[in-house]
């Protein structure tokens, strides 16, 4: 077998029982790297410290892994201005939150003879909240209900965070006055 040190040095070939005793000698253990190799490579490790080792960079990986969650607006087309505008704030901070939005446009009866009314109403809001997130797809008709999915840009969440952070301070400052 060929016999890889702690530290990735190579000691070379040995036998089983040498490697075996060459890991006592420092209370490690030896772990088999490649089996299929010719001759099998093995490797003296602490196993149990190389096993906590990945299960920290695996919680890491899983902690930096961004969560995207699919928010729902669901609007008529003879939506008045002041609702609009509502709905509007809440796509706005949708995106501001990083989450992507499906706005959906709710046909009723002859409504859905003027899909252009719907779409007309989407284009409104994405040229709205156009420096906040982009259009991923396109207003499309489906059934009775037209939707359109918008997304975040990518420089609009961070902002979003540091101002958060900037905030939080402040309100932890204030509880303490």
């Amino acid at each position: 077998m060929r016999l890889i040190s702690e530290s990735g040095e190579q000691l070379g070939i040995k036998h089983i029982r040498e490697a075996m005793e060459y890991a006592e000698r420092r209370d490690l253990d030896l772990v088999e790297v490649a089996a299929n190799s010719d001759p099998p490579v093995v490797r003296i490790m602490d196993y149990g410290k190389y096993k906590y080792q990945k299960e920290q960079a695996r919680k890491a990986a899983r902690k930096k892994q961004v969560n995207i969650n699919v928010r729902e607006i669901k609007l008529r087309p003879k939506i008045g201005d002041n609702d609009f505008n509502t709905k509007r704030g809440h796509v706005e901070r949708f995106l501001r939150h990083g989450d992507k939005v499906k706005v959906t446009i709710m046909f009723r009866g002859r409504e859905v003879q003027h899909p252009e009314l719907g779409e007309k109403l989407l284009r409104r809001l994405a040229d709205d909240l156009n420096e906040l997130g982009r259009i991923e797809s396109q207003p499309n008709l489906d059934g009775r209900n037209m939707v359109m999915v918008m997304s975040p840009k990518k420089d609009v969440a961070p902002k979003v965070e540091a101002s958060d952070e900037a905030s939080g301070q402040r309100q932890e400052s204030a509880a303490r006055s």
